[in-house]
């Protein structure tokens, strides 16, 4: 008897992962968080829908501090640190957490982060200063209180090359994190060059259209349209125009009904970093290719 409830239990263990199994993985990333107030506002708009969410924070803005507060109060939520390197606005600058004097390889003539990738290892940056930073930013982090899940980086500096990656990776070794997608997710991106106002009916598409196949992956970058952040400009030629528009259509499209009733179709399966750490473990992530 106590063999046959033994075997009952595993067919049933067996069915009900084959089960979540089934659903398609739903990860959504919200990159930004601490930019701006505007950028806080549109992130805790999003958390109080409850909904599994990973939120990256750039520890160097000067809205932090009320970003760490606020994720810490939600425990839908899983943080990870967008290590920041760069510094892309004309009227809205920042610098390294670890002090110019730390890093000098790192910033322009004013201290600043400089505005691109290009032009950061155009001055040709220290290894050993861009680690001192990243470190700087995780400890900043966590010594506001926050618990820490998992890595990624803002406009892909910190992975800018073999070495800068190598750092990224010992780094969440060291601090025993996850990197975002080094678990095989698959980027779902047709609604980020979508108008503000068609923003909703391309991830509406994505969506109704998806197929089984790994951890879809939707990065996001949220805001309101608000004078905060319509009066920031691009300093790089090919940024975004009207970008607190498109930051405001993606929080509209993303909190619309439609979307939100979408989220809990039973085909769909939301997780975030943190679930993912605990489910396949930090050992198996690697390297995308």
């Amino acid at each position: 008897m106590k063999q046959l409830l033994t075997l009952l239990s595993f067919f049933i263990s067996t069915i009900a992962f084959a089960q979540k199994e089934e659903k398609i993985p739903i990860l959504l990333r919200l990159d930004d968080i601490g930019m701006c107030h505007s950028v806080n506002v549109a992130a805790k708009q999003v958390l109080e829908t409850g909904h599994p969410v990973s939120m990256s924070v750039m520890v160097p803005c000067p809205w932090f501090t009320e970003a760490a507060e606020m994720l810490k109060q939600y425990k839908n939520v899983s943080v990870g640190i967008h290590l920041t390197l760069n510094s892309e606005w004309k009227q809205y600058r920042w610098g390294p957490v670890s002090g110019v004097s730390t890093v000098p390889s790192l910033v322009d003539s004013l201290g600043n982060f400089f505005p691109s990738r290009g032009a950061l290892f155009g001055n040709h940056p220290s290894l050993s200063e861009i680690e001192t930073e990243l470190r700087a930013q995780i400890d900043k982090a966590l010594k506001a209180g926050l618990k820490l899940d998992y890595l990624d980086y803002h406009m892909g500096a910190a992975v800018q090359t073999l070495e800068t990656r190598a750092i990224v990776e010992k780094l969440a070794a060291e601090y025993k994190l996850g990197i975002s997608r080094y678990y095989d997710e698959v980027d779902v991106a047709g609604w980020y060059f979508a108008t503000p106002e068609h923003k909703l009916d391309s991830m509406l598409l994505q969506l109704q259209t998806m197929k089984q196949g790994g951890t879809k992956l939707f990065v996001l970058h949220i805001g309101l349209d608000s004078p905060e952040m319509a009066a920031m400009e691009d300093a790089n030629p090919w940024g975004p125009k009207d970008m607190s528009k498109h930051r405001n259509g993606e929080l509209i499209a993303l909190l619309s009904p439609s979307i939100q009733k979408l989220l809990i179709d039973p085909k769909f399966r939301l997780v975030n970093y943190r679930m993912m750490n605990e489910e396949k473990g930090l050992q198996s992530m690697k390297r995308p290719r």
